[in-house]
């Protein structure tokens, strides 16, 4: 089924999802598939990057950068915009994120210049940034990247720290609950 294979190019949806997802779509009445379709449609339309950090937004800077009373000198540095979404709801992050859409992965092909690196570099130039936190995902391609934004950083006289290590090894930050994002963020440590 067509819709199915659809549904199975989605990152993480295996075939049985991505059957059961179609099959809750075909039994949809007509307006509300219609209203699902449109969804995607303006979604691809009007989402797109933050020309500051890199999150989603619909508006013309996002929701973070946008917000007055965040402090600018703080950058949270993350591989995703998932990784922003789970941040922001343990609330205790009072600072602005970069994301770098991706880790550098060498055996991936993954260089820094196929992440925004140049752009984190070029902000943090323009910017009066005391503290860069890396919270890329506790993998050996977050550890490599971690340890490459630190190289660049430090020289410059800014402050790089690292989430500290209540986030199991090998998992993804999208996946760890509230109380241990907030320990880990408590917890970060200079790289």
């Amino acid at each position: 089924m067509r819709l199915a294979e659809q549904f199975g190019k989605l990152q993480g949806v295996g075939k049985k999802t991505a059957m059961r997802m179609a099959f809750s779509v075909i039994e949809l009445d007509a307006d509300s598939a219609e209203e699902f379709a449109n969804a995607i449609i303006e979604a691809k339309q009007k989402i797109h990057e933050c020309p500051i950090c890199g999150n989603l937004t619909d508006k013309e800077i996002c929701s973070v950068c946008d917000d007055e009373t965040r402090d600018r000198s703080l950058i949270c540095v993350v591989e995703d915009v998932r990784a922003v979404i789970s941040l922001e709801k343990v609330r205790e992050f009072k600072g602005v994120y970069h994301v770098l859409g991706g880790v550098i992965s060498p055996i991936n092909g993954v260089t820094p210049d196929k992440i925004r690196f140049a752009e984190l570099i070029a902000r943090v130039g323009k910017e009066d940034i005391r503290e860069v936190i890396v919270a890329t995902n506790p993998t050996p391609d977050g550890e490599v990247t971690a340890m490459y934004v630190s190289k660049y950083l430090k020289p410059l006289g800014i402050k790089v720290t690292r989430l500290a290590y209540g986030i199991p090894v090998g998992s993804d930050l999208e996946y760890a609950d509230e109380v241990t994002l907030g320990r880990a963020l408590e917890g970060r440590q200079d790289v």
